[in-house]
């Protein structure tokens, strides 16, 4: 039976799993747990209370806010940069060059792409690189994006359309005619003008 490997200093806790393979210069936040045969590239930052599904790849460079929830058999590579609550459906893809070929290298080419706090993106969604992902917005599952993505914005299909609006609980919003709209989950309310979706502070 393999062995469950903990990693503890002053400054970080947390658990992989045996099969799991953690290069040196990792950075990896305390409570994260790292799953079966995923891999953490050295100058990966990982934030706290992550987890890390099965089958993960984490490149050098890439950047994990907090709480962050990554499932099955998704890669992340140079230049993706997400914030905290971030959720990653399974097989999920990441780009990080726009017009890769085999024969050239194109290293110094990598186009970012940011995801802000509480977005969520849907199992085997593609993330074309080079566009940011606003906050608490919502991809659904098999959507291809190619472009920016507006904060609470909930897209689907290919390529990527908006439906409509998402709250930060997940649930979709209906705006009355005054351009309203209230959670049903958790009370908090939102406002839709000009096509931007903003959350009204209490």
């Amino acid at each position: 039976m393999l062995e469950e490997k903990t990693n503890s200093s002053a400054s970080q806790d947390y658990f992989a799993h045996a099969t799991a393979v953690i290069d040196a210069g990792a950075v990896i936040g305390a409570g994260t747990h790292i799953w079966h045969f995923s891999h953490i590239m050295s100058g990966a930052r990982i934030g706290a209370n992550c987890n890390i599904g099965q089958n993960v790849v984490i490149a050098a460079g890439v950047v994990l806010g907090a709480n962050c929830k990554i499932q099955n058999n998704v890669s992340l590579y140079t230049g993706v940069l997400c914030a905290d609550n971030v959720f990653l459906g399974p097989s999920c893809v990441f780009t990080n060059v726009w017009n890769p070929r085999a024969a050239i290298n194109r290293k110094d080419e990598y186009r970012k792409t940011l995801l802000g706090t509480g977005v969520t993106i849907g199992a085997n969604a593609t993330i074309i690189c080079g566009h940011n992902i606003g906050e608490y917005a919502f991809i659904g599952a098999g959507a291809v994006v190619t472009r920016e993505v507006l904060p609470y914005e909930l897209i689907v299909g290919n390529p990527a359309r908006r439906i409509g609006w998402m709250s930060r609980a997940g649930t979709r919003l209906e705006f009355d005619t005054t351009g309203c709209a209230i959670c049903p989950i958790d009370g908090t309310r939102y406002r839709l003008e000009d096509g931007v979706c903003t959350f009204v502070e209490e």
